[in-house]
């Protein structure tokens, strides 16, 4: 996609190699609930219901921009893998929940990466809320197999 104006480019690329392949995937996995995206949001911050929708926001999309290939600063070049093409062409599922300190969040981060589970932590830069500190929000875990990241956030409660 190129957006003429801002001249900025977005290339994702697929693990498929024909076009009627995608859509027989994304029809086959379009009502499938096994993958998600699951992000916990620190509770301890009683951020307002905007911060937290935005902070979420970014999490939602951090996968994309940690897995960019491009050396361009204008260009988004992501090569997605079975699951996380699943997840974007098919529900789409996020679910947010709640975790009640920083210390659960990074404990829940750790074990995510020690399990090798992707997740993408979010530092606001303080300027709206926080009094100008970087404060860490929240975190996405995945996209994945629902019963892979259910081994890790599943005990936590929504919000």
């Amino acid at each position: 996609m190129l957006d003429e104006e801002n001249n900025i480019s977005v290339v994702v690329v697929m693990n498929w190699v024909t076009h009627d392949q995608r859509v027989l995937f994304a029809m086959e996995k379009i009502m499938s609930e096994n993958v998600k995206m699951v992000i916990a949001v620190r509770r301890d911050l009683s951020m307002r219901k905007g911060k937290i929708a935005a902070q979420v926001a970014h999490a939602a999309m951090k996968f994309l921009i940690d897995a960019n290939e491009s050396e361009k600063p204008e260009e988004l070049k992501v090569s997605l893998s079975e699951v996380e093409t699943e997840w974007l062409m098919g529900s789409f599922t996020k679910v947010v929940v709640g975790v009640d300190s920083e210390d659960e969040l990074n404990q829940l981060i750790l074990t995510a990466q020690l399990a090798d589970i992707e997740v993408h932590p979010i530092v606001d830069n303080g300027l709206a809320e926080f009094n100008g500190v970087h404060t860490l929000t929240c975190a996405a875990f995945g996209p994945d197999k629902a019963e892979e990241l259910d081994r890790i956030t599943g005990n936590l409660k929504l919000i």
